[in-house]
């Protein structure tokens, strides 16, 4: 008793560990089902060939991958060169995705600065009201934001009355249009985790600076930016990631002509005309830039907690 209260209450032994096994069985069961499983069908339908009238045969080949990255001609007989098509796609979501996330860092720290800096008792109205146009569905207020988009829609109609603009924004199929929608469905993502950061933050820290002469953009870079980077890194993981693989903005706010990763994938899958095995590849290209992503920022965290150790 004594000491495991000098240990700060770490116990020096594990009374369930013969049963540990037993007890991760339904989480390792529930990851296996719903995480491995998936990944692992998409893995192995990348390296079949593509049967005619959609679907699979189980003949091994590099078909599908070598499709993605060279283009043979019509017919498949001609000298590979590079296929820009859709490399271009996966540049466009690379890019997408980091300016989405910048925009949301943007506007969620100050968003989330001031929810955090709020009494007490306001900062769950603030929060749930940043949380409830998310209760819809994605597919709903994705479709509500391309009549406000319009040309003939409400946001348009407003610039023009208010005499910002004299004709109508044609803001519809493109780039920019899938940039909103990007931004609006995965803002409350960066936000929360930043929030969460910011409210753990001791202010009296920047209390201690302004009294020290320190500049207001000084604290804000030397001080309190560094204390929450973790949220920071969190909240980009969870806009970036969402938005590298999106297809509901790209299809409903972008057009053809503005395709993303997530788009060529979920257009693969459909009916008989689709390519089951590139949209399992892409996938795991996909798959694979996400996870280095992911190594690169949980390196990065691990530094930040050796620094603060």
């Amino acid at each position: 008793m004594a000491g495991g209260a000098a240990s700060g209450g770490n116990a020096t032994s594990d009374a369930y560990a013969p049963a540990r096994g037993w007890l991760l069985l339904p989480a390792w069961l529930v990851l296996g089902i719903v995480v491995l499983a998936p990944i692992g069908l998409m893995l192995i339908y990348s390296f079949l060939t593509k049967e005619f009238r959609g679907g699979v045969i189980w003949e091994f080949s590099l078909e599908a991958y070598d499709q993605f990255f060279f283009d043979r001609g019509l017919f498949g007989d001609e000298s590979p060169t590079i296929q820009w098509a859709y490399i271009q796609i996966f540049w466009r979501s690379i890019w997408q995705a980091t300016l989405a996330t910048l925009l949301c860092l943007l506007i969620g720290f100050p968003t989330a600065y001031f929810i955090a800096t709020r009494p007490a008792n306001q900062r769950t109205i603030w929060v749930f009201l940043i949380t409830i146009p998310y209760w819809v569905n994605l597919l709903i207020r994705t479709v509500s934001m391309r009549f406000i988009l319009r040309d003939q829609g409400p946001l348009n109609d407003l610039l023009q009355w208010v005499g910002v603009i004299s004709e109508p924004l044609t803001i519809i199929n493109t780039n920019l249009g899938v940039q909103i929608g990007l931004f609006y469905s995965y803002l409350p993502f960066m936000v929360l985790p930043l929030y969460a950061a910011i409210e753990r933050y001791n202010f009296s820290l920047s209390e201690a600076a302004a009294d020290l002469y320190a500049p207001r953009h000084k604290i804000l870079t030397r001080i309190v930016l560094p204390a929450v980077k973790p949220g920071v890194i969190a909240g980009c993981i969870l806009v970036f990631v969402p938005s590298l693989g999106s297809f509901l903005a790209p299809d409903l706010l972008g057009g053809a002509r503005n395709f993303m990763i997530g788009s060529l994938i979920d257009e693969q899958f459909r009916g008989s005309a689709g390519n089951w095995p590139f949209g399992a590849a892409a996938s795991m290209i996909l798959l694979t830039l996400v996870l280095l992503v992911l190594m690169v920022l949980a390196r990065q965290q691990a530094r930040l907690e050796k620094g603060a150790s």
